[in-house]
């Protein structure tokens, strides 16, 4: 193809329009890879910083809100899941920044204000110059209210940021929310231009044209900034190589009863998942309890149900329990007391705690219930299996009859995030490869005369 034609083309293929400021200089907390993404971010305006677990995301986002703030009104916001706003709190200030936690507007003053989500009813959005979601997978819910309510509160702002360690493992609608909040392209056209709906599934999921998938994950790079590893995006990556991951099945039996008047115990299925797992809880939280008694070590232990907990909860004596159903307050001082290493074993749900959190201090986790669902599976074994870990991680799923299909589900889920991965990798090293814009001052040197006609009538 002829080169002239081809920049023609690859200048018509969208791409998002920077809104942001030149950024000042970067502090020295920051690695290359990390102040390349600030840099990139604070350009940009509204951008994603999607870094995986342990990557620094929330030393870029205290660095972009600060530096936003200043380019601004002097105020910015950084939202966050429940109980990771003391934890982002505790990181800024032994960085220097001022920030703090706020339970409403009253308590907003310049600087960086860090609240929960819940929270979000008690807060002017006008008055912070600057937003950033943490953790922003919760924009996952294609017509949720939270969703909706959020596009609509900063649809105004100039500087706005969503990060998360995991944009949409299988699940290309979240990336059209996230696209959408930062007023980058309707979550609409993000999928009529690349996107089909599959008809061939049962789940008629949407999926990405063959034709478009380099087109889809270069624009989805002139946004924002993704990777697993600084590698990813051409930095050295030594210094973050994870430690082993040590998967252990334990496989349990209860009395499940055939299922549809059948001879044998049916395969566990969206429907009837909750039947058998009431059937086998006995068995299950034994095993799991044997586990986290035989030493005095940290333990996670992940459930998918109340019901479990409850039996969990019974068979582990002095273990924290968070659940929906408790306080705010006492979910958060009991997440906080086991981030602190206060209290030794913790029973809660990857969709409560699997977020956000911080826990390095723990390598050994038990899955004693699980869904279908793979980020909540690859949330949860990323609290404590992140860079910064230095010891390898244990985890320990107790499988029951016919809980077969849970992990074959989520297996054939992590391959599918995995090839997203290496797309998204792709495109950065393509995107970071590039050269930078760069500004040349005007310096006319030619000097031109005016015809006479004109210098007559001067």
């Amino acid at each position: 193809m002829d080169t002239k034609y081809a920049k023609f083309l690859s200048g018509k293929a969208p791409r998002a329009h920077a809104s942001g400021v030149d950024p000042k200089p970067m502090p020295d907390h920051l690695f290359d890879f990390q102040s390349h993404c600030v840099e990139f971010a604070i350009k940009q305006g509204r951008t994603g910083l999607y870094l995986d677990t342990g990557l620094g995301k929330t030393r870029c986002q205290l660095e972009w809100a600060k530096q936003c703030a200043e380019a601004s009104n002097g105020r910015a916001l950084i939202l966050t899941p429940l109980a990771v706003a003391r934890q982002i709190e505790r990181e800024a200030v032994s960085l220097g920044y001022d920030a703090r936690v706020i339970r409403d507007q009253s308590e907003s003053r310049d600087g960086i204000s860090i609240c929960n989500y819940d929270r979000l009813d008690k807060l002017d959005a006008d008055t912070f110059g600057a937003i950033s979601l943490d953790e922003s997978s919760i924009l996952k819910s294609f017509n949720g209210k939270t969703t909706r309510a959020l596009i609509a509160l900063f649809a105004g702002h100039r500087f706005r940021m969503s990060a998360t360690a995991t944009p949409a493992p299988n699940d290309h609608m979240e990336l059209g929310n996230q696209s959408d909040f930062l007023g980058v392209m309707a979550a609409s056209e993000m999928l009529q231009r690349w996107f089909i709906n599959d008809t061939a599934t049962a789940s008629q999921q949407w999926r990405i044209k063959g034709h478009a998938e380099a087109s889809f994950w270069n624009w989805m790079a002139s946004w924002s900034r993704m990777a697993s590893n600084p590698a990813d995006m051409g930095f050295d990556g030594s210094r973050f190589e994870l430690p082993e991951l040590n998967i252990t099945r334990h496989q349990t039996h209860g009395d499940v009863k055939p299922m549809n008047g059948g001879l044998f115990a049916a395969d566990v299925s969206a429907t009837n998942m909750h039947d058998v797992k009431r059937q086998t809880i006995a068995a299950r939280a034994e095993a799991a309890a044997s586990l986290v008694l035989d030493n005095d070590r940290p333990w996670v232990v992940w459930c998918d149900t109340d019901y479990e907990a409850n039996a969990r909860g019974k068979a582990i004596p002095g273990a924290r329990d968070v659940r929906g159903s408790v306080g705010i307050g006492k979910k958060e001082d009991a997440l906080e007391s086991f981030s602190l290493g206060q209290s030794r074993v913790i029973i809660t749900k990857p969709g409560i705690a699997g977020y956000g959190l911080n826990w390095q201090h723990c390598c050994d986790m038990v899955f004693v219930g699980r869904s279908f669902s793979y980020e909540l599976w690859y949330q949860a074994v990323r609290r404590s299996w992140r860079f910064g870990q230095k010891h390898p991680v244990d985890v320990h799923i107790i499988v029951a009859e016919g809980e077969d299909q849970i992990g074959r589900v989520i297996d054939r889920k992590s391959d599918d995030h995995k090839r997203m991965k290496t797309a998204m990798r792709e495109a950065m090293r393509r995107a970071v490869g590039q050269s930078s814009e760069v500004r040349v001052p005007y310096n006319p040197t030619y000097e031109g005369r005016l015809p006479s006609w004109m210098r007559s009538a001067a």
